[in-house]
């Protein structure tokens, strides 16, 4: 073999080594394409992911629907007579049974035994309208279960069946209250009592 048949078939080698070096980096470039394409592709069919939470969160577009309520729906709206303290006056002759009087109509639901209710009220004795307690005067109202004894018997007696929203005047003879000896600074005799119903659960 002449020097110059050497020459071009190292050349001819070359060449053959040159283009399948170049077909091997075309080759490595598509599959880098396709690998990246793939992982884009794979990337738009993950969910996003939640912002941190050092970050505000996006206001939805829609208000989510509101969650089931835990506690009773709200309070019946109260009349505004009941946002002022009564003027409760003594009565008249003698109490002989248990007298429920309505003041104020109530629209909400009946007082069943049992419920704890919340509710401002005046107490004064019967005979002389003298005012021995009321929850106007400690600025909040009170709160108590109703037809469970924990309460004299005039007002649990009284009070089942009552509508929240009422004012309810209750005069009440002595043996439904404290009775007729006044004992650890409780009144004595007949009482009437103007309780306002605001809520009940």
């Amino acid at each position: 073999m002449s020097v110059q048949d050497k020459t071009a078939g190292q050349r001819r080698g070359q060449a053959l080594t040159g283009a399948l070096a170049g077909v091997a980096v075309i080759a490595v470039l598509v599959a880098v394409f396709v690998g990246i394409k793939v992982a884009d592709d794979d990337d738009a069919k993950q969910p996003a992911a939640a912002p941190a939470a050092t970050e505000p969160a996006q206001a939805p577009s829609q208000p989510a629907p509101a969650a089931e309520p835990s506690a009773p729906a709200a309070q019946t709206q109260l009349d505004p007579a009941l946002k002022e303290k009564p003027v409760v006056k003594a009565g008249k002759g003698d109490v002989t049974k248990l007298v429920v009087k309505q003041l104020v109509a109530g629209k909400g639901p009946a007082l069943t035994a049992g419920q704890t209710i919340q509710a401002n009220y005046v107490g004064v004795t019967y005979k002389d309208g003298k005012q021995f307690d009321s929850s106007w005067d400690r600025g909040q109202p009170a709160e108590f279960p109703v037809g469970v004894g924990q309460l004299i018997k005039g007002w649990d007696e009284g009070l089942v069946g009552v509508k929240v929203g009422s004012r309810v005047q209750l005069d009440i003879p002595a043996e439904l209250a404290y009775g007729e000896k006044a004992t650890g600074g409780r009144p004595a005799g007949d009482l009437r009592f103007v309780v306002d119903v605001l809520a009940a659960q």
